[in-house]
């Protein structure tokens, strides 16, 4: 039986994402919204525990090196290669974007959406609100 989320995110268009609950064996599935999402703690582990999701961290690699969600790549959003690096993602692809607080990730998404790729889902709080839900993080 599949759980119906309703995920709502900055546009004006909101996507619907449908989670299977894992049974012994079997992974999450969260479909691709067609427009970028904003979700909070919750919803993003749910999609970063997603098989084929790319996680990425747009902070400064410090950032990125004092703790980070598992299995993130750093993309630093401020960094004079941050293009170069979004232009090796697959526009066909699923991501997971996140930043310390949910500001630098809006310019983040703002870009991959300039580029085509719109399937991505945003932590609304940052790492600090991944860490006040009490989820975890590697360094």
């Amino acid at each position: 039986m599949a759980l119906s989320l309703s995920l709502t995110g900055c546009s004006s268009e909101s996507a619907t994402a449908i989670v299977e609950p894992a049974d012994a064996g079997s992974a999450v599935v969260v479909e691709q919204p067609a427009s970028p999402e904003r979700v909070d703690a919750n919803q993003f582990a749910t999609v970063v525990a997603t098989p084929g999701v790319q996680i990425i961290d747009v902070r400064t690699p410090e950032e990125f090196a004092m703790g980070h969600i598992d299995g993130a790549v750093n993309f630093n959003v401020q960094g004079p290669d941050f293009g170069a690096q979004i232009a090796t993602l697959d526009p066909s692809g699923t991501y997971a974007v996140y930043c310390r607080s949910g500001n630098r990730s809006v310019a983040a998404v703002d870009y991959l959406s300039e580029q085509g790729i719109n399937a991505v889902f945003e932590l609304e709080s940052g790492i600090i609100g991944w860490e006040q839900a009490g989820l975890p993080v590697v360094s």
